[in-house]
């Protein structure tokens, strides 16, 4: 329950600052007298993850904005406030925002658009600017915020998920050797939705990679911050070498490789050394890893003899059994590397263990 409540957390950095964005718009709109709804919804909606996606996306809001509250006042004026007017405003506000490559501000311009023809006044000129000036004040204000006020580190997030992407990996490399060897039998359906769970995260945390480096653009960050984005930067490029190995290994499993009990026997010993270097914090290597790795690459160029299928004439130079043992090599050599990274960063590199 204690770590429960230790990792709870109700309100993040960016509902945060969305509260203070609308707090603010509201009470600036509220001294000048003026509409709040309008302001405080695109507020709302203009939070970015990054200080540097905030001012490129409002210098299109801007425009984008006035596009659709020239679109309102024009579709009232030739249509009155029927449900005519909310659809094509609705319709032109997006198809226009998009011929112009102003898709970042579509959803701010086609609030704009709609909400004002239902508090059109007589004076279309007078609701257009004042329309525009509260939608805009909620992206200056969303904007101001975004920027000076608590600037997100995604490092924790990123470190957490390579920490769990090594353990996700460890496990589907598991159920693909207990495949390979016969010591259990998982579904093919399993192992590929497992692969496709590692590799989404893989690619919500480059995301977040490149969230961060957009970040520092702006605000300050220190030498060991640097250094350690490096180190993340380069895991995750090896990361996506052991991705591509492990599916390669999946695919090839569904067909049933017949290996001989040595052979099975030298694959059982060696699975669990794999998940043990992949696991570890440094990606330690032990010398019976080693030996091991050894004893497979002396085999694979027999086995590749040996393993030559002929099908109706036609030779395949690689065949499962081959495919496999090489993909096992390549996951070794990538092992190798994360060792060798770790070691290179470990003065300055912060694992996802020492956070906690």
């Amino acid at each position: 329950m204690k770590e429960y409540l230790k990792h709870f957390k109700l309100f993040g950095g960016r509902t945060i600052k969305t509260g203070i964005s609308v707090f603010l718009t509201a009470l600036i709109c509220s001294f000048f007298n003026l509409p709040v709804i309008f302001a405080v919804i695109t507020a709302v909606v203009t939070i970015e993850h990054t200080a540097v996606a905030s001012i490129r996306k409002a210098a299109v809001r801007f425009p984008a904005s006035a596009l659709g509250a020239l679109i309102a006042v024009s579709m009232y004026s030739l249509f009155g406030k029927g449900a005519l007017t909310f659809g094509l405003a609705a319709m032109l506000t997006i198809g226009l925002c998009h011929k112009l490559k102003l898709d970042d501000g579509i959803v701010v311009a086609t609030i704009t658009a709609i909400a004002m023809i239902p508090d059109f006044q007589g004076n279309e000129i007078v609701s257009f600017v004042t329309r525009l000036g509260t939608t805009s004040i909620g992206i200056v204000v969303s904007t101001l915020v975004n920027f000076f006020l608590l600037p997100p580190n995604y490092t924790p997030m990123i470190l957490q998920n390579l920490h769990t992407m090594n353990h996700t990996a460890s496990q589907l490399l598991r159920r693909i050797m207990m495949n390979v060897t016969g010591e259990a039998k998982h579904k093919n359906s399993s192992i590929r939705r497992l692969h496709r769970q590692l590799t989404s995260r893989l690619e919500r945390t480059e995301i977040l990679l490149r969230f961060q480096r957009e970040e520092w653009k702006y605000h300050r960050h220190s030498r060991k911050d640097l250094k350690q984005l490096v180190y993340v930067k380069e895991h995750l490029s090896l990361m996506h070498q052991l991705v591509h190995h492990l599916g390669n290994m999946a695919f090839a499993c569904e067909t049933s490789p017949a290996f001989s009990e040595t052979e099975k026997e030298l694959l059982k010993d060696l699975g669990p050394k794999f998940e043990k270097a992949l696991t570890a914090e440094r990606h330690e290597i032990s010398e019976e890893h080693f030996k091991l790795v050894e004893n497979l690459d002396r085999l694979f160029w027999k086995w590749r003899e040996e393993h030559l299928e002929k099908n109706d004439g036609f030779r395949h130079h690689f065949a499962t059994e081959v495919v496999l043992v090489y993909e096992l090599l390549s996951f070794h050599d990538v092992l190798e590397e994360m060792y060798q990274l770790t070691t290179k960063h470990r003065d300055h590199i912060i694992t996802y263990g020492d956070k906690n």
